[in-house]
């Protein structure tokens, strides 16, 4: 019998693969809707509290320490209980959090609520992406990376537009804000619908029902479309004990993991020193809260747009050359924005600095995906994904520092450099991804069998 890799990527696209990937949208609409909430309601927040840019920096902050913790854990939950059971329980976590988000009564709760909406919201992140590139066909993976992305991605601007009506209604509007972001708690039981991923099942020696998965996918696509191409002569990965963290700090792994880490820092302190400060930073311009708002609601509309084109051009060219490319896009948008001054012209290279930060996340997310083999791939996603966020806990310190000390423009020639960094770490290594099984991509970091003696 063909192994269970190559059957599932001989597979269309069947009913699974579409509610697997309902569930994942619906979750990733509103955890990126979230991520964005306190960037929404900050400047009310300053207003009604009275609080400092340096205070917004240490609630942003919290938020990026439990999205470490909560990428680090999620890797271990996904391969101790199953990508779907830790899909689950995490969306639940950043769902019910975020709606006791609307209920701080002052800076320090509010940061520990953060703190704990950010473990959710990261492990949710980690074992997604771990999931799509495990169960969905590796000629379309890539693709419904985008697209899972872009339908998330509606939720950042849906959240700009519920912040734009709803924070100016009221001195505690901005709280409604945060009980729209728990509603993803919906995506979870969606979720409950979700195939486990049968290379997980595999690896973890439960051959019978991974066997029995990938053969109900089958009968749902000989249902549909009547016949299935012969699968490619492929071996399964073999089975192995989970293992720990350790592992990925030593060969095979130790030169991917140093590179994408690399990649997420840059590009996680980079990101977020864009999407988080954009709103506080034209308020302290001179902007209303209202004007503020309004141009990052314009802005916001085009984060959809980077995923799906991630979407199609990932499937299209190299994924270690579309993200090149994106991050340097970036950083010449990035500096062109810093220094205009004109409303019209904020607009425009905004909206090219968010599209290229949103296809390059997708790309980025995909892609360090692939570049592990399934025991360590979740450990893998959520090590490098938790160093970013780890980063990012001075990152907001290190944005107002550069706005005290040198000014507004000086704030996007800091994004600027983090991308350049990035960019040059995806030209400088990469294997090649697109279109290849998970198994060939990582066929040199096979463990090999020892020959008969």
């Amino acid at each position: 019998m063909a192994s269970i890799s190559a059957r599932l990527d001989r597979l269309p696209m069947t009913s699974a693969h579409r509610t697997a990937f309902v569930a994942l949208a619906f979750a990733y609409f509103f955890e990126l809707g979230d991520l964005n909430t306190f960037a929404y309601a900050a400047p009310a927040v300053i207003r009604q509290w009275g609080i400092s840019v340096g205070t917004v920096a240490l609630i942003t902050s919290a938020s990026f320490g439990g999205m470490t913790i909560g990428a680090l854990t999620g890797g271990k939950l996904a391969n101790a209980v199953g990508r779907r059971r830790g899909f689950i329980f995490s969306t639940l976590l950043y769902g019910v959090f975020s709606l006791l988000n609307a209920a701080a009564w002052d800076v320090a709760s509010l940061a520990v609520l953060r703190f704990i909406t950010g473990i959710g919201l990261s492990a949710m992140t980690v074992i997604a992406n771990t999931y799509i590139s495990e169960f969905f066909p590796k000629q379309v993976r890539g693709r419904y990376m985008g697209f899972t992305m872009t339908v998330g991605l509606i939720g950042i601007p849906a959240t700009a537009w519920v912040a734009r009506l709803l924070v100016p209604v009221a001195p505690w509007g901005w709280r409604l804000i945060f009980v729209w972001g728990g509603l993803g708690i919906v995506a979870a039981l969606v979720g409950r619908r979700m195939a486990e991923s049968p290379r997980w099942l595999s690896v973890q020696g439960r051959t019978r029902e991974a066997e029995a998965e990938v053969a109900r996918l089958e009968r749902l696509a000989l249902d549909r479309y009547g016949s299935l191409p012969e699968p490619d002569e492929q071996p399964d990965e073999p089975t192995r004990p989970r293992p720990p963290y350790g592992t990925l700090f030593r060969s095979p792994y130790l030169g991917r993991t140093v590179v994408l880490s690399v990649i997420s820092i840059t590009g996680t302190v980079g990101f977020y020193g864009f999407m988080s400060w954009v709103p506080t930073l034209l308020f302290e311009r001179g902007f209303s809260v209202v004007k503020s708002l309004s141009f990052v609601s314009v802005m916001a509309v085009c984060n959809p747009l980077g995923a799906l084109l991630a979407a199609d051009l990932m499937e299209r060219f190299e994924r270690k050359w579309f993200n090149t490319a994106v991050s340097l896009l970036v950083a010449a948008a990035g500096v062109a924005y810093g220094f205009s001054s004109d409303p019209t012209w904020i607009m425009v290279f905004g909206a090219l600095v968010v599209i290229g930060l949103q296809a390059g996340a997708t790309g980025g997310y995909i892609y360090t995906s692939e570049l592990y083999s399934t025991d360590v791939r979740s450990l893998g996603t959520g090590m490098t994904y938790g160093l970013g966020r780890l980063a990012n806990v001075a990152g907001p310190f290190a944005v107002a520092a550069v706005y005290a000390g040198l000014g507004y423009e000086a704030v996007f020639g800091f994004v600027a450099g983090c991308y350049v960094l990035r960019g040059l770490a995806y030209a400088a290594y990469g294997p090649r991804t697109t279109g290849r099984s998970l198994e060939d991509v990582n066929a040199a970091l096979m463990p090999r069998p020892r020959p008969a003696s």
